[in-house]
């Protein structure tokens, strides 16, 4: 079992504001229904680069990124706008051209001896930053080996997990392809070639529309609730912790076997934490909810473009639902994997199809201007409910893809301490692209201590 060795002293440089490297006329861009599920809520990314050999002047790629990034903001240019309230109290983004607060740091530590188990104490505003004003906030920390850590810091009302993934590989080829000898990129910004298209996101508000006359699925109303009062500022009753582990290819492809042949690694996974947090209960009548988060962009086809040109896979904003399934503790810790898997299974079936994303669209329509959100996020522990965990599959985080002219990461992860009483769960990919998995974990302490005591050989603390 690993240990929490406490925080680290990170001393600001300099706090500047970087925009967009071309003039923009202000604009606003509505919220799609999907966004409007979306409480405010930050999610932190954060990149660790080691001195590498091809270059050492960190001045000089700090430049080169905020380079870079003035570039990127062209067509990623609702980044570097602001999240506002409309007459109807819904959220709108501003398309002004704010900027993005960018922060240089340095951090007295080599960055192998970063405590990276824990996050809450070693990366939270270290390295992650606070995101005080507009949708996107970086910082750069410069450590005293000579790497580096990027952390980002963004606003999920104006984008999901694949949208974000976008940004950053644009930022990384744009940054890298300004480097002396390398032929400075084209392909973010408009033309008419295949590769442009690629590349580019894609704002069309039109392929969220709700249908005419809308059709409302009865099921969304046990997966989605209305928000009756606001968000209240108090702390959250149950207290979560983060934690970041490493689980190995063999370990991954070993749960996929006792899970069965005809359930993915994200769903073997899935059903080895839902058992596990059963068997960490004392009572067996109390239950646990399982949500996963499905993307729905395979799922909502092509032909619902205006342009035809464009892909479905570079739309930016929020194309996710989160259904969930529920179960007595006691009945999980009598299942064998292979069933809570197909558990698993249906329960994300339930949600990955074309007419579950319309009927979404539809059912918010419905209920606006009162909010709403995924019901297995507002779960509280009580007596009759043990515990709540959300799993969002990372396995298109593009971490090696991250190099931005000195070399790929050697470490990445998302960093999403959201607040609430559910857990929340996200694998990745590892840096090492070796088929290892690096897993963020937000639960209770004692659910990550029990989960490390029975399954130490699945759930290793990351480690350099």
């Amino acid at each position: 079992m690993g240990s929490c060795d406490g925080g680290v002293a990170v001393i600001v440089k300099r706090t500047e504001v970087v925009v967009a490297v071309l003039p923009m006329a202000e604009s606003r861009l509505p919220m799609s229904n999907l966004d409007l599920l979306l409480p405010p809520l930050d999610v932190g990314i954060f990149l660790c680069y080691d001195k590498g050999s091809k270059d050492s002047n960190n001045e000089m790629k700090i430049n080169m990124l905020k380079k870079g990034l003035c570039q990127v903001l062209v067509p990623f240019y609702p980044l570097a706008g602001e999240v506002l309230t409309n007459s109807e109290g819904e959220p709108v983004l501003l398309c002004n051209n704010r900027g993005v607060d960018f922060v240089q740091a340095f951090a007295d530590i080599d960055l192998h001896d970063l405590d990276l188990y824990c996050p809450d104490d070693s990366i939270h505003a270290n390295f992650v930053p606070i995101k005080n004003l507009g949708v996107l906030s970086i910082k750069v920390t410069e450590m005293k080996c000579g790497g580096l850590v990027i952390g980002c810091n963004f606003d999920h009302r104006a984008a999901d997990a694949h949208s974000i993934n976008k940004f950053l590989v644009a930022w990384a080829d744009i940054t890298r392809s300004n480097y002396p000898g390398n032929n400075i990129s084209t392909l973010y910004f408009p033309g008419e070639n295949d590769m442009v298209n690629k590349y580019v996101p894609c704002f069309l508000r039109s392929l969220l529309n709700p249908r005419k006359p809308g059709h409302l699925d009865p099921a969304i109303d046990d997966m989605y609730i209305l928000c009756k009062t606001a968000a209240s500022n108090a702390p959250p009753l149950f207290h979560l912790q983060s934690r970041i582990y490493q689980i190995s290819a063999y370990q991954i492809q070993r749960l996929q076997s006792l899970a069965g042949p005809k359930r993915s690694k994200f769903e073997s996974f899935s059903a080895l934490l839902w058992k596990l947090l059963a068997k960490a209960a004392k009572e067996d009548k109390k239950r646990c909810k399982l949500g996963i988060v499905v993307d729905g962009r395979k799922s909502l086809t092509k032909s619902s473009f205006m342009n035809k040109k464009l892909s479905i896979d570079n739309y930016f904003g929020n194309v996710l639902s989160v259904p969930y399934s529920e179960a007595s503790m006691g009945e999980l810790k009598s299942l064998p994997l292979s069933e809570i898997a197909n558990r698993v299974h249906a329960c994300v079936k339930s949600a990955a199809n074309e007419e579950h994303f319309k009927g979404l669209v539809d059912w918010v329509e419905n209920h606006r201007p009162q909010p709403a959100m995924c019901k297995v996020y507002s779960i509280i522990p009580s007596e009759t409910e043990e515990a709540a965990v959300v799993v969002s599959s990372g396995q298109r985080f593009p971490v090696t893809q991250m190099d931005f002219g000195w070399g790929r990461p050697s470490f990445g992860s998302y960093y999403f301490p959201w607040g609430g009483s559910t857990g929340y769960v996200m694998p990745m990919p590892s840096a090492t692209n070796d088929g290892d998995w690096i897993v963020f974990m937000h639960l209770s302490p004692k659910h990550l201590d029990f989960i490390e005591k029975d399954a130490p050989h699945v759930f290793k603390p990351f480690v350099f």
